[in-house]
């Protein structure tokens, strides 16, 4: 690629678990995909000083802002990446795109539905200025998850008829686990739900090419009060246990819904941090009329395809190590079998952003699919609320 590329100035917000690995995409990036422009780690911000500036010598960026307004005021910012917690998403957002600035905002897109409205609003006065936005569903950008897509588009199975997902974790089950920002409800949103339920509702949508038309769910908060996360420390070392040292847990730590896709088919999810040992089982199960495709990220170089059209002697699901050069992204990387992580999904992420920057086209996932995550999570909060009533989705 030419080195008269034009060079676009990337302003992070966040430096906590996404801000470390968004870090590491545009790090990275560069080396193995060839791109129309050049991203550059120009500024990174976040309100401790002292942290923000050990994060930037850490990961990589040129410059520190504390405040997210000065981050946006810069010349030298030209997209503006969001890594913070839901309750900052939408405010973060709509004034990157209104400044002129492309924005990749992590997912869920943000805490309720009024605020994805109207950050896809903004989105779509930006877009007329040539403006690009784009939510961050990595897994979409996991070759075997990619590759599903393409079975699933190319008929190979027929009629979908059923679908299954489940995000299965559990970080969280032990009961002197702080209360973190995540399991608030005033900045996250919503708990397991959201945080990941989010990933399987837009990774069946994507899958299957349709969108998700009712459900009817229910939801449980296992533990409702946890150690404050600044006094979790001392409590482990044998302080007091009073009423002040212990907060409410506001979201939801598991969640089940099912549900009726666009084409007819059934589906069911399951989000919950407390499936002891399953770490990070993020999972899909598509059945068609003429085959089935299986994923589990815990093994996520892999898809199983099972194609129903062969005889019944040689029928069964087989397993496609998918890192051959034709493979969606894989063959930026390794030679054959030589497997991706987790990481690398993010990097994909990045690239895809900046291939549709430089070309001038719209990324996906947009705005408009956040918000149509969105509107499933509302609706299956409602349900829930509701005695699991049917809730259709607009």
């Amino acid at each position: 690629m030419s080195d008269n590329r034009p060079a676009l100035g990337v302003g992070m917000v966040g430096y906590a678990f996404m801000g470390r690995v968004h870090s590491q995409a545009w790090r990275s990036v560069g080396a193995f995909f060839d791109l129309p422009v050049v991203p550059v780690m120009a500024v990174l911000s976040g309100r401790s000083k002292d942290r923000t500036a050990a994060a930037a010598a850490n990961l990589g960026w040129a410059a520190v802002e504390n405040d997210w307004k000065d981050l946006i005021s810069r010349d030298d910012v030209d997209i503006v990446d969001i890594c913070t917690p839901g309750d900052s998403h939408a405010e973060i957002a709509i004034a990157a795109l209104d400044a002129g600035k492309h924005v990749l905002c992590e997912k869920p897109l943000a805490n309720t539905v009024d605020e994805a409205e109207a950050m896809v609003a903004a989105a779509e006065r930006a877009a007329q200025r040539g403006v690009r936005s784009m939510v961050a569903f990595n897994y979409r950008r996991v070759p075997a998850i990619a590759l599903a897509r393409r079975f699933v588009a190319d008929g190979r199975l027929g009629e979908l008829r059923h679908v299954r997902a489940q995000y299965l974790q559990d970080w969280i089950v032990d009961p002197e686990f702080p209360l973190v920002w995540r399991l608030q409800k005033d900045k996250a949103g919503s708990g397991a739900l959201g945080d990941i339920g989010s990933h399987i509702v837009d990774t069946a949508q994507f899958v299957t090419g349709q969108k998700l038309t009712g459900v009817s769910a229910l939801t449980e908060t296992f533990i409702s009060d946890r150690p404050l996360a600044d006094q979790s420390a001392g409590l482990a070392a044998g302080a007091a246990d009073d009423a002040e040292s212990t907060g409410t847990v506001t979201v939801d730590d598991a969640a089940v819904f099912i549900g009726r896709l666009s084409g007819g088919a059934l589906a069911s999810f399951e989000a919950t941090r407390f499936a002891t040992g399953r770490k990070n089982a993020m999972r899909i199960e598509v059945n068609g009329s003429h085959g089935s495709l299986y994923f589990d990220f815990e093994s996520m170089n892999e898809l199983w395809f099972h194609d129903h059209t062969l005889p019944a002697e040689e029928a069964g699901f087989r397993r496609i190590l998918v890192t051959e050069a034709g493979h969606p992204y894989a063959g930026a990387w390794w030679p054959p079998g030589h497997g991706l992580g987790y990481e690398h999904t993010f990097s994909h992420e990045v690239k895809d952003f900046l291939e549709a920057i430089g070309t001038g086209t719209d990324p996906v996932p947009s705005f408009a699919d956040g918000l149509a995550v969105q509107r499933v999570l509302a609706a299956v909060e409602a349900s829930a609320a509701n005695e699991s009533r049917w809730t259709p989705i607009s």
